[in-house]
């Protein structure tokens, strides 16, 4: 990376998220020689693109920076010469998952922005829509670093990279950063003087923590934050907090995602999301009216930094994360950071071709994961079928296979199978059809054969 006067486009520009995006930035001034921030999205956005591209003027205005900040609805005029382009929209937007939560919960199965049939139909609307970012961007901005943390990123990330044939491909989380920070506390070490090795997919990974004189903190960290005297408390604003079993995690030997306790203790998780349900208070109810809050703050004219409630979002350190991730790419900082990416061996038990999420330095030339090896049999048994799931999802989304798509149904191990996955799957066809063209020949034939179907999800919906 040569240029000094970096063009960087973020597509998805009228998110809520977008104010941390333009503070890490401005926190990485002297890194990065920015002169264009274009922020773009579509006419549905567009009033909430207005809103916050006014406070990123401010923001920007108020660090005494020159930086050139752009509104556009025209995704080619953002991408044309990008330096670096981030990805951090929602197909659909937050009505979209509100349906991806409601109707598996109606049936009393787990509905779940990145895990199980709503994560599933998440990928499906969203694939898409990256491959044809990537098809522009092979055009207008043929050298661009393609930075995702659109959800669920693990999937789109290996959509981009395997199937868009875009190398240049870093997909990113905050998850990691908040074990990390919850590592340091808990030990009373500084975060800088631990080292951490994360290695799974997305959403779905395990790690190991050392201290600066090489010792292993990993088992006493097990029994810090999960042992019977503890509260198991989590960092992760957007999920229930119920504690793990701890036998289980000190038999795996490795600290746990805080999504795996939708797998570890499915039960209290999908008791807890019914209750939600119940009470009209699902996670994607409760965040929207989180985010009008937040617009409503963003409209302020003197509001010119990143307010404390956007932590309460859900997604805090995403944006963070991305901006660090192009100050180390642009400088070959070789920043220790968690990444989606190619797996190239770094997981044995997953194939080469795969992309996972892993620890490494971010160099100029991307990221270089540690080498991890093997899991335990118990890790490896579970993540072996969630990287199947994941590559059957991918293959569903880009041809829009039924077929495919009612596999991955059965294979995900929160979806029950036979006829409860099949219900699932076409009632959430059904509820997302606008935002599914390459399902079309499906979705016609469930409309003409399965009146009952389309009846039950316009009933259901009308109670968002």
């Amino acid at each position: 990376m040569t240029r000094e006067a970096l063009k960087i486009a973020t597509i998805g520009g009228g998110s809520s998220y977008t104010p941390e995006l333009i503070e890490g930035y401005i926190k990485r001034k002297d890194e990065l020689p920015i002169k264009e921030i274009w922020l773009v999205d579509i006419e549905a956005g567009k009033e909430k693109l207005e809103t916050v591209g006014a406070m990123a003027k401010r923001m920007v205005k108020a660090a005494g920076l020159d930086w050139e900040v752009h509104l556009t609805l025209d995704r080619r005029a953002a991408l044309k010469d990008a330096d670096f382009v981030s990805t951090q929209f929602r197909v659909g937007l937050l009505d979209a998952r509100i349906k991806d939560e409601r109707i598996p919960l109606s049936h009393g199965v787990l509905g779940q922005e990145t895990n199980g049939a709503g994560g599933m139909f998440k990928a499906f609307r969203t694939i898409p829509v990256i491959l044809g970012i990537i098809e522009d961007m092979k055009e207008l901005c043929p050298d661009a670093w393609l930075v995702n943390f659109t959800n669920p990123a693990g999937m789109v990330t290996e959509a981009a990279i395997k199937h868009g044939g875009w190398k240049k491909t870093a997909g990113l989380c905050n998850v990691p950063i908040g074990h990390r920070k919850q590592a340091a506390e808990k030990l009373g070490i500084p975060e800088d003087d631990l080292f951490f090795k994360f290695a799974g997919i997305n959403h779905f990974h395990w790690h190991r923590v050392w201290d600066k004189e090489g010792n292993e903190r990993t088992q006493e960290l097990i029994d810090l934050i999960y042992g019977p005297q503890e509260d198991s408390e989590s960092h992760l604003k957007n999920i229930h907090n119920a504690p793990f079993h701890y036998e289980q995690i000190k038999d795996l030997g490795l600290l746990p995602c805080g999504y795996h306790r939708y797998y570890y203790i499915e039960d209290e998780m999908l008791k807890h999301s019914i209750e939600e349900f119940e009470r009209g208070e699902t996670r994607a109810q409760v965040v929207k009216e989180t985010e009008a809050r937040l617009f409503e703050l963003y409209k302020d004219p003197n509001l010119d930094y990143k307010p404390k409630e956007l932590e309460q979002r859900g997604g805090t350190h995403y944006s963070d994360a991305a901006c660090e991730l192009i100050a180390s790419i642009h400088n070959d900082k070789r920043t220790d950071m968690v990444v989606s990416t190619e797996n190239n061996g770094t997981i044995t038990d997953l194939p080469y071709d795969c992309v996972v999420e892993v620890s490494g330095p971010v160099t100029a030339h991307g990221h270089e994961p540690y080498n991890w090896g093997s899991f335990p049999p118990a890790a490896r048994g579970i993540i072996q079928v969630m990287k199947g799931m994941e590559e059957t999802v991918i293959r569903a989304a880009i041809d829009g296979d039924y077929g495919a798509a009612l596999h991955a149904f059965t294979i995900n191990p929160l979806v029950p199978g036979g006829a409860m996955a099949k219900t699932l799957l076409d009632e959430l066809l059904i509820a997302h059809k606008d935002h599914l063209p390459n399902f079309s020949e499906a979705i016609v034939k469930i409309e003409n054969e399965q009146p009952d179907t389309v009846a039950y999800v316009t009933e259901l919906m009308k109670s968002n």
